[in-house]
């Protein structure tokens, strides 16, 4: 059958799935609301695997203590990165089942030197993070979340603008009536790069200085938070769209949140992990920073924390050597966690419909990733996406195969490749999300619970 011509999922629940459903999705919800930034997200998984009985590994590490089947760790890297495991019952060497998905998501970062005044107002200067379009930025209110680390160490955390009392910031816009040449610009041009600074105060101190609304902003910073202009420059601050996740549609079967690409997969993975019983499998669930700058850094997946962390796995369970190391790796098996695009009809030129993913059909396997003739790709063995079909069948879980679109419109990457040059299986998996890198993206409640059920199955899977 045409994926195009496949039944919505939704025909097959009973009253139980949608009474599953509803409860994932609220608390899905939540976590979307409340963990914006990849520091927060860290937080957040701590504190619920910490519920759920993990224990930190450098605890372990310290404490000389032997890791055995049935015993959970995490370790956190940085404040930005987290993995935890969950020792099997089968020899390490012998393969782990991982899900790797990420955490950071586009964003305009607060710049080191960033307060200034203009004509009376008081900006911050931004530098943009990822590929949200830069004329999506203007006019909506955002949220500055971060933190703030002064010379003696103290870290100050920052959150403004979530709550209904709280004031938001925007990047303000050209009225339409002055903007005639600015209508005549290609979409990437309409609004530059430096023109996206954030408007945060208008109120002069009293006195006669010429940047007195920028001093009158200090003088707050310094009473609410104590700030001084120094201490940006060892700040990690970022805005965000402001507000909550909400119920999408008059059936509310959809979400609409900021940044579900990636934490519809990294927060499934994260509850399919917790959730899980002691498998043969070694089973593992990391979440990274920088995937949607290329995955670069000390928090990114090119950087050797995951291969540390599994060394520090094998020595605590006393089977560390290089070449268990090496096997480890090899013989494990990886959904590499990230969205797809979901067909919109409105946009139906970007899509080839018999290979796109659509709202409500499951979750999404896309064999090969990469842009035009496939640059850049990781492409999944046959084998290993007809075991994986077999495994979903068999668990009765629904999914769909895609591709992101038309074959010579662009394309895009995940974290898989850098995991296939372990020579691990790996396959991009993930769900269907509508205005993808947009402030506010589109997915649907029955491919959330779907793809929980299926990241269910595959850790169970020996």
């Amino acid at each position: 059958m045409r994926d195009d011509k496949k039944a919505s999922v939704w025909s097959k629940y009973t009253a139980q799935d949608h009474s599953a459903l509803e409860e994932l999705a609220h608390e899905y919800i939540d976590f979307l609301s409340i963990c914006k930034t990849e520091r927060e997200s860290v937080t957040e998984a701590v504190r619920l695997a910490q519920e759920a009985g993990y224990l930190d590994l450098a605890d372990i590490i310290a404490q000389g203590t032997a890791l055995k089947p049935g015993d959970k760790v995490y370790a956190v890297h940085m404040k930005k990165a987290v993995v935890l495991f969950h020792i099997g019952e089968a020899p390490l060497a012998q393969g782990m089942n991982i899900l790797g998905a990420h955490i950071d998501t586009c964003r305009l970062d607060v710049k080191q030197n960033p307060l200034y005044e203009d004509s009376g107002l008081a900006y911050f200067d931004t530098h943009y993070y990822g590929g949200i379009k830069k004329y999506q930025w203007v006019t909506i209110p955002l949220a500055l979340h971060g933190v703030v680390v002064k010379k003696d160490g103290t870290t100050i955390q920052i959150t403004l603008g979530e709550r209904e009392d709280d004031p938001v910031f925007c990047v303000t816009d050209l009225l339409v009536h002055l903007s005639q040449d600015q209508l005549e610009k290609k979409a990437s041009k309409v609004i530059e790069g430096e023109k996206l600074d954030i408007l945060i105060g208008s109120i002069p101190l009293k006195k006669e200085d010429k940047e007195s609304v920028k001093d009158g902003i200090l003088s707050l910073l310094k009473e609410n938070y104590d700030i001084t202009e120094e201490d940006f420059h060892s700040a990690e601050l970022s805005l965000v769209p402001a507000g909550r996740a909400r119920e999408l549609g008059f059936d509310r079967s959809l979400i609409l949140g900021y940044g579900q690409d990636d934490r519809v997969c990294s927060y499934t993975a994260l509850r399919s992990m917790l959730a899980l019983e002691l498998p043969r499998r070694t089973a593992c669930t990391l979440l990274v920073d920088k995937e949607e700058i290329g995955s670069v850094g000390a928090t990114g997946m090119k950087s050797h924390f995951f291969e540390n962390m599994v060394a520090e796995v094998l020595s605590a369970c006393g089977q560390y050597s290089d070449l268990a190391l090496r096997r480890t790796l090899s013989h494990s098996k990886m959904l590499s966690s990230d969205v797809s695009s979901a067909y919109d009809g409105l946009y139906a030129d970007a899509f080839e419909k018999k290979n796109v993913a659509y709202l409500g059909r499951g979750m999404v396997f896309n064999k090969f990733t990469g842009a035009r003739g496939k640059s850049g790709s990781s492409d999944a063995r046959a084998e290993y996406l007809g075991e994986l079909r077999r495994m979903m069948d068999d668990s009765g879980v629904s999914y769909q195969l895609a591709e992101l679109g038309r074959v010579d419109l662009g394309g895009g990457g995940t974290i898989a490749y850098i995991m296939a040059r372990y020579g691990m299986d790996v396959i991009d998996n993930g769900v269907a999300v509508m205005s993808m890198h947009a402030p506010w993206e589109v997915t649907s409640k029955v491919d959330l619970y779907e793809m929980k059920k299926g990241y269910d199955t595959f850790l169970r899977h020996a």
